[in-house]
């Protein structure tokens, strides 16, 4: 009994740290347009973020319901198999964070959980329809339906603004985003820190400690609240540069548009009780308000590498769980040997990324900029043209690659 209990602390602890990874990897979803486009201050940014956060926890349990009592089941699940499943996603995790990839925290922690329970019970532990209905469908879907809204909110921002004053204009959506980025960020903690509420409930089910079918204890809701508002104010700068700089230069108008787009995805999924991702969910809106404005630039370069980690996020995740749940059934010096892994491999990351420190101080500085693709072409093509001009949109360049040059600092640093 005593070793079992050493375990779910351990568990629970690993959550907790998961949790953490998941606040300062996702902090670029509430806060990267807000800061890209001047609206507020970096640091003051992820303060308000993590506060909201927090207070977000407490809203709703439904998608740790969704994580604790529907995705697996809880009869062929043991403290180690968690464990092991939080491995995986740790590690993707800071991976993803390193080289500044906006990736899905939340299918981390899903892909870890599958291989892992996989490698123990079998693929019929894992139940297929949750995953279908409320992991899969919404992984597609949520991208596709907030960059379409965002596309049209933005058109309609410049349609609404073209006989604004154009600086006027341009601080009332400021204030706007700032309004919207609490609600992302609010949205944020109701979703997302309840994935960890439904890991550390679905361990002390399998440690017995709790009752099946039970609701996350309040110590639960309150530690994984504090523990994603923590990592979240200490800001994932790399991912809020590649979000805020990389994928698109968002004007105030854009940046009202795409997260107030991805605010509503994600308080609707959180409702419903979908495992959905605020990451896929808030880039598809930056995408769609990059295309929304006349001469919108979206990098497609970034965007591809950021659509392949995402196709990744799943399998690779579940890849490192299985193998992480095969070592811990040697025993506990198997669960030693796990444990150890993660810690020397979490250091080895964090030593790698002090190689190219990016921090609130560079935080919206570019390397590079790239010239507008087919797709942006081609949008561009179809946008009306403002009727008698307007000071709030910029005019379209002949060369939108050498019009991007000249608005974007170049520097060295690269992500």
């Amino acid at each position: 009994m005593e070793s079992f209990s050493l375990i779910l602390a351990i568990v629970v602890v690993t959550a907790l740290a998961f949790d953490f990874t998941n606040g300062f990897h996702d902090t670029a979803n509430a806060m990267a347009t807000t800061i890209s486009t001047g609206a507020m201050r970096p640091k003051v940014a992820v303060a308000m973020s993590a506060v909201l956060n927090l207070v977000g926890a407490f809203l709703s349990v439904e998608v740790a319901n969704t994580i604790s009592k529907g995705l697996v089941d809880e009869a062929g699940i043991r403290p180690e198999v968690i464990f092991a499943a939080l491995v995986g996603a740790i590690l993707w995790n800071l991976l993803t964070w390193l080289v500044g990839l906006p990736s899905s925290s939340s299918h981390a922690l899903m892909g870890g959980l599958i291989g892992a329970t996989i490698a123990s019970a079998g693929v019929g532990a894992v139940h297929g329809d949750v995953l279908v209905t409320k992991v899969l469908i919404p992984a597609i879907a949520a991208p596709l339906v907030a960059g379409i809204a965002a596309l049209l909110a933005t058109r309609l921002t410049y349609s609404l603004g073209r006989k604004a004053d154009g600086e006027a204009s341009k601080k009332g959506y400021r204030a706007g985003q700032i309004a919207s980025a609490g609600l992302v960020s609010l949205a944020h903690g109701t979703n997302d820190a309840q994935k960890t509420m439904g890991v550390i409930t679905l361990a002390l089910v399998a440690g017995g400690a709790v009752a099946p079918d039970s609701d996350p204890p309040m110590w639960v809701i309150l530690s994984a609240g504090l523990a994603i508002a923590l990592g979240t104010y200490l800001g994932g700068w790399r991912i809020i540069r590649t979000m805020g700089k990389g994928l698109t230069d968002l004007q105030p108008q854009q940046g009202f548009a795409a997260q107030t787009s991805a605010a509503t995805v994600i308080l609707a999924s959180s409702h419903l009780g979908f495992s959905l991702s605020t990451t896929h969910s808030v880039s598809g809106s930056v995408m769609g308000a990059g295309l929304g404005r006349k001469g919108g630039v979206v990098r497609w370069s970034t965007a591809t590498r950021m659509f392949v980690a995402w196709g990744l996020t799943l399998p690779a995740a579940a890849l490192v769980g299985a193998l992480a749940e095969y070592v811990t059934g040697f025993g506990d010096w198997g669960t030693a040997v796990v444990a150890v892994f993660l810690i020397a491999s979490s250091a080895a990351i964090w030593k790698l990324s002090r190689r190219e420190i990016v921090d609130h101080t560079n935080v919206n500085d570019t390397d590079d900029a790239e010239p507008a693709g087919v797709v942006t072409t081609a949008m561009a093509a179809v946008t009306p043209p403002p009727v008698g001009g307007t000071a709030s949109e910029e005019p379209v360049p002949a060369f939108p690659a050498q019009a991007t040059a000249e608005r974007t600092p170049t520097t060295t640093t690269s992500v």
